[in-house]
């Protein structure tokens, strides 16, 4: 028998298989519960992860990967890296304060949320100030470790590294925010201190910003910031983790580190095996991410192995450690509770124990010890997949082929447009609106439910949705908005229902991922062509323009925000895949502006969120992806007034292709940032329209006429009044009519005031 190659785990997903921790967070919040009894779901819940990973043969199976909202803002807890906002002075966080850092309070306002690299999960970004000081808040992570050591698991604690804990952060008085880290690593050297002291023998930093492009300054921290920690517990092997891409340039700094092990994200950066396995000293180890941690799709067991047995050649099986790509936080849990799903369509797809499953089995493989029949039975189901009919459809390509040709600009240049629409819609001075929904109660959502599963007819839930909607556009009326919604009350998600509504699609019944908090989002998998066989939003958006002289929003999800989150086929490019979305999109926006919807709104938050993580790689992705928006509305006509939405993003990355997609209005998230973002839409000397969002839906503090009205008098200072719309942040599906009505009501009072104002200067 030859030597075991050693397995391990980045990360393992926290919600639970029936999302346990997102209904135990919210009843907590809702005061149907107390501490102990979350914390005691919680506990359970790590305790099933722990035990499932060792039923699976992961060696090192990792520990404080676990969170109740969001791992950086548990490192922030950690560290007692408190804003000053919330005036909190003993050394240590309770779970309520937790939770306002995240949430917010009538005291202050919480932190601003921003997407975690190219994923769809956002994090509690971090505030630095010259004034920040650290000390240890939470022993998460040691407690967590002896935890699990009374099942007689010794885990491999994982702790955000402090390079990328500061480059997530924000400085919030314009000054070098990594002056701080001489200040913060004494906190680092507790938390491994105590962790030796328990008997941990592994432990795994997180330093994915060496993926992306950095400042020489920062590049040269690294080497001085590691040697420091691993002389506090000499005993402790150290793993640094990259992910989601290459190194490049930063492999000099990964080779350089006095760690044990490095690990390598195989999914995206595979080419530069053989220049790491070069690089590689003697003394250190490498784990290979082989198994893709951020997709559906079953491994493809023979590029792995030669992966790997090029890896043993080079520098022995005793310095080679398997793992999935990233951590499995952005996968669904397990394909067992997925039994309606299409059988070849199961064959094609591994969620998170069925990734761990393949590392193991490809260890055994590698090492000598595997049933050589688990890489037949692979050999099938991937063989399957390439020939099945299902997935091609060949007169949508030949359409597509000729359309791809055509043009893709407005017929007239946004001055004009702006005049016409404005002739037509006749809309006051800050014209005010929602993102697109509205609160979806227990009520409309077990109604749903019992629709899809047959125990009430078309009739019954027809009726029941336009009865929600003629609710929703008196509402509208009544606050007084300007440009209402239908509310999206037959909508389960943003994504999911339109991906129902296509062909290509499949859905999982289970397949659950956290995007933040208690959100959680069961992705689409987009397997076969994309193409539009009926009407998908006309029948209920003309219902509610049925009932109001006010226009009416047609509401829809945009080509990118479609492909980034859901599962995407990896067997074509995504860029193919979008504009054959985009097509499908085009034929509904059509078909509502010929059922006389006079705006339409197609979002794509989700923009931001694809863009290569390396500068020199975004004019290609910004290139395919902007088309593929604007294919969305070509043909449209000049009175259409064409709206997209985009929030949680780094504008100043992307303001040119913002430029570039010539929507009429964009929405944006500006209330945690205080209006920043304006500063980036006016210094690029932006002329379309821009709708500010002052009104914070992630937090269920109800924002008054002033701080409201505070806001939108600093965008006016930034912006030319007659280019501003008002709107909340976001869509409000998630909060309750109770919180919505009066901040609508507040967010209309706050822009009549401003408005009035302005037309008395």
């Amino acid at each position: 028998m030859k030597q075991k190659i050693l397995t391990h785990n980045l990360g393992f997903p926290r919600i639970g298989a029936n999302r346990e921790l997102k209904r135990a967070v919210e009843v907590y919040w809702a005061g149907r519960s107390d501490e102990s009894s979350l914390l005691h779901t919680a506990k359970q819940l790590r305790m099933e992860n722990w035990r499932s990973q060792a039923t699976l043969g992961i060696d090192l199976i990792p520990s404080n990967d676990f969170s109740l909202y969001d791992q950086v803002l548990d490192m922030t807890c950690i560290l007692g890296n408190f804003p000053e906002r919330f005036q909190w002075e003993f050394p240590t966080v309770s779970l309520d304060q937790r939770f306002r850092l995240a949430r917010g309070s009538k005291q202050a306002a919480a932190c601003e949320m921003k997407k975690w690299f190219d994923t769809n999960y956002h994090y509690i970004v971090p505030e630095f100030s010259r004034d920040s000081t650290f000390c240890v808040g939470d022993l998460k992570p040691v407690q967590e470790f002896e935890e699990a050591l009374e099942l007689g698991i010794r885990t491999k604690p994982v702790l955000i590294g402090p390079l990328t804990y500061l480059a997530l952060g924000k400085s919030k008085d314009n000054f070098d925010r990594f002056e701080l880290l001489e200040s913060m690593l004494p906190v680092y050297e507790e938390i491994l201190s105590q962790l030796a002291a328990k008997g941990a023998e592994w432990v795994q930093f997180d330093e994915p910003i060496l993926v992306q492009d950095l400042a020489q300054n920062i590049r040269e921290l690294f080497l001085p910031t590691y040697q420091r920690l691993v002389k506090v517990a000499p005993g402790l092997k150290v793993l640094l983790a990259t992910y989601f891409g290459e190194v490049r340039e930063n492999l000099e700094i990964v080779t350089s580190l006095p760690v044990q092990a490095v690990h390598l994200d195989c999914a995206r950066g595979a080419a530069e095996l053989p220049a790491w396995v070069e690089a590689l000293p003697a003394s250190m180890s490498l784990s290979l991410g082989v198994v893709n941690g951020r997709n559906i799709w079953k491994t493809d067991f023979a590029p792995a192995l030669d992966r790997i047995e090029f890896a043993v050649r080079k520098i022995g099986v005793e310095r080679l450690l398997l793992a999935p790509s990233c951590s499995l936080l952005h996968v669904p849990i397990s394909l067992r509770q997925e039994g309606k799903l299409a059988r070849d369509l199961h064959a094609w797809l591994a969620f998170a124990e069925e990734k761990l499953d393949e590392i193991h089995t490809l260890a055994d493989l590698a090492g000598g010890n595997g049933d050589l029949s688990a890489l037949h039975r692979n050999e099938i189901a991937l063989q399957s997949r390439k020939v099945s009919t299902r997935s091609r459809n060949e007169e949508l390509r030949g359409k597509l082929a000729k359309w791809q040709k055509s043009s893709v600009e407005r017929h007239s240049p946004f001055d004009v447009r702006k005049r016409l629409q404005g002739k037509k819609l006749g809309l006051p001075h800050l014209p005010t609106t929602t993102i697109g929904s509205f609160p979806q109660t227990p009520e409309l959502r077990a109604v749903r439910a019992n629709y899809k599963k047959s125990q009430i007819n078309s009739v019954v839930y027809e009726r029941y949705i336009e009865q929600e909607i003629a609710t929703a556009i008196a509402l509208q009326e009544q606050v007084g908005l300007d440009v209402l919604v239908h509310g999206e009350f037959e909508r389960n998600d943003m994504v999911e229902y339109f991906g129902e509504q296509l062909e290509g699609f499949a859905f999982t019944g289970n397949g659950w991922v956290q995007s933040y908090g208690t959100r959680c989002v069961k992705p689409p998998i987009i397997f076969g062509d994309v193409w539009r066989p009926h009407a998908m939003t006309v029948h209920w958006t003309t219902y509610a323009q049925s009932l109001t002289k006010l226009p009416v929003k047609g509401m829809l999800t945009g080509p990118i925000t479609m492909i980034q989150w859901s599962f995407v086929r990896d067997d074509q490019p995504r860029s193919e895949t979008a504009m054959q979305i985009a097509f499908a999109i085009r034929d509904e926006v059509l078909e509502l502006e010929k059922n006389g919807i006079k705006v339409i709104q197609i979002d794509e938050p989700a923009l931001r969120e694809g863009l290569p993580l390396r500068s020199a790689d975004a004019p290609a992705y910004l290139d395919w992806a902007v088309r593929a928006f604007r294919a969305c509305f070509t043909g449209v006509s000049d009175e259409t007034q064409i709206h997209t939405h985009m929030c949680y993003s780094e504008f100043p990355d992307i303001i040119h292709a913002i430029k570039a997609m010539d929507a009429d209005v964009i929405s944006i998230e500006t209330s945690r940032s205080e209006m920043e973002l304006v500063d980036t839409f006016s210094q690029a000397g932006y002329q379309n329209e821009v709708g500010l969002g002052i009104y914070d839906v992630h937090s269920p503090i109800i924002p008054t006429v002033e701080s409201m009205e505070r806001l939108l008098r600093k965008a006016v200072d930034a912006l030319p009044s007659d280019k501003i719309w008002v709107n909340p942040d976001c869509g409000l599906k998630t909060r309750r009519w109770e919180e919505v009505t009066p901040a609508l009501q507040n967010l209309v009072q706050a822009a009549q005031q401003v408005r009035n104002s302005l037309q008395s200067a």
